[in-house]
C-alpha cells in the first residue's frame, strides 16, 4: 500500500523534535514537505529531518498537489484558521490539541469539514497508545469494580515570557496546553460527558496566563479531579479508583518512546500498593501510531482516531473550566457560550 504524503505547517518544537522524527517509523505516512513563514527555517528543518521539500509560506504548501494530509502544529489561535484553509485546499488535516480557542470556533471547523468532505482530527496521540487502550479495557471489564474517581496531575516549569505557551493572546496557559489531557482522558475512561465543572485558577501576574489550575469534573456518579501547572516541578500521573480496585498510569501523557510503558493494578489489599500487579507494554512511539492511524482512516474512509465531535466536547469542558474560575460557581458543560 502506498503511503500518504504529509505536509507540515510551521517548525514548532513539538513537530520537529517529537512528531516528525517519530513519523519516520510510519508504514502509511510519509512526510514530504514542510513550510515556515521563514524559508531558511523550513529548509533547515527539512535538511535535519530528511524532508524533500521546503516552502517559505503556508499558502505554498497548501497549493502543492502532491500533498494529501496537512499536520497543523501552529499556535492555538491559528489551529482553526489554517485547518480551514487546508480543508478548502482539499487536504485532510491532523490538527494539534486543543483543536480551537473555544467551542464556538471548533464548530466552524466542523462546518468546514462537512462542506469540504475531508477528514479532520485532533492530535491527542495518547488515545492510540496501547497503555490507554488497556486501561479502558480494564475499566470496561469491571476489573476495578465501578469506576468512581480519576485523579491526575500534569506539570512542568516554563517562565519564559517569549515562549508561545506563555502568551494568552495565542491561546497559551496551562489548561489549554496540558489541562486538556486529563480532561479528555477522563472522558475517554468514563465514556460519557461531565455535566458540570468547578475550577480554581491562579494567573501569572506578569504574563497573564493560567499557571496553576485545579478542576473537579462531575461525571455522576463518578468524579475526575486534576491539577495542572506551567510553573511547578515537572510531574505527571493518573490514578483510576473503582469500588474494587485501582489503576495507576505511571507516565500518562509524555509516554517515553525509548522504553516500555507501565500501568499498575492494585486490589487494595495493601495500603502501600505492595501487592499491585504491573503490566508492561512494548516500546512504541505514540506519534508514529497516531500518524499511521490517521492515515488508515483516510485510506480506508473510516473515522479518524479523535474526530471533531469529540474535540468539540472537550472544548465545551475547557470553556466551562474557565467560566467556573471566573464565576466561582459550578458551570454546565452544555452551554454554547465560549470561554
Amino acid at each position: 500500500m502506498s503511503k500518504l504524503r504529509w505536509g507540515v505547517l510551521g517548525v514548532a518544537n513539538i513537530a520537529v523534535k517529537k512528531v516528525l522524527p517519530a513519523m519516520k517509523q510510519c508504514t502509511r505516512a510519509d512526510v514530504t514537505a514542510i513550510a515556515s513563514r521563514d524559508l531558511s527555517r523550513a529548509k533547515d528543518a527539512a535538511v535535519r529531518l530528511g524532508i524533500p521539500k521546503a516552502y517559505g509560506s503556508y499558502a505554498e504548501i497548501l497549493a502543492d498537489p502532491d500533498i494529501d494530509v496537512i499536520y497543523n502544529p501552529l499556535p492555538n489561535d491559528l489551529h482553526v484558521p489554517w485547518s480551514i484553509k487546508a480543508a478548502e485546499a482539499g487536504k485532510h488535516v491532523l490538527c494539534e490539541k486543543p483543536i480551537a480557542m473555544n467551542a464556538d470556533e471548533a464548530r466552524t471547523l466542523i462546518e468546514a469539514r462537512d462542506r469540504t468532505g475531508v477528514k479532520i482530527g485532533e492530535a491527542f496521540m495518547v488515545k492510540t497508545h496501547p497503555q490507554w487502550l488497556r486501561a479502558r479495557e480494564l475499566v470496561r471489564s469491571n476489573a476495578t469494580g465501578e469506576l468512581r474517581s480519576i485523579v491526575s496531575v500534569f506539570s512542568y516549569n516554563n517562565t519564559d515570557p517569549k515562549n508561545i505557551r506563555n502568551k494568552p493572546e495565542s491561546g497559551g496557559g496551562g489548561i489549554m496546553d496540558i489541562g486538556c489531557y486529563p480532561i479528555t482522558m477522563a472522558r475517554f475512561l468514563f465514556e460519557r460527558e461531565p455535566a458540570r465543572v468547578a475550577a480554581v485558577i491562579d494567573r501569572d501576574p506578569q504574563m497573564g496566563i493560567d499557571h496553576l489550575s485545579s478542576a473537579l469534573l462531575d461525571f455522576s456518579p463518578g468524579q475526575a479531579i486534576f491539577t495542572c501547572s506551567t510553573q511547578l516541578v515537572p510531574f505527571q500521573r493518573m490514578q483510576l479508583l473503582g469500588t474494587q480496585g485501582r489503576i495507576e498510569i505511571e507516565i500518562p501523557y509524555n509516554i517515553p518512546p525509548d522504553r516500555p510503558s507501565r500501568i499498575f493494578f492494585d486490589d487494595g489489599s495493601a495500603l502501600g500498593g505492595h501487592n499491585s500487579r504491573m503490566e508492561e507494554f512494548a516500546i512504541v512511539d505514540q506519534y508514529a501510531l497516531q500518524g499511521d492511524e490517521f492515515s488508515r482512516a483516510v485510506q480506508e474512509n473510516t473515522e479518524v482516531p479523535v474526530p471533531l465531535e469529540d474535540a468539540l466536547k472537550n472544548m465545551l469542558v475547557i470553556d466551562a473550566v474557565f467560566r467556573s474560575a471566573r464565576s466561582g460557581q459550578w458551570e454546565s458543560t452544555n452551554s454554547s457560550r465560549s470561554a
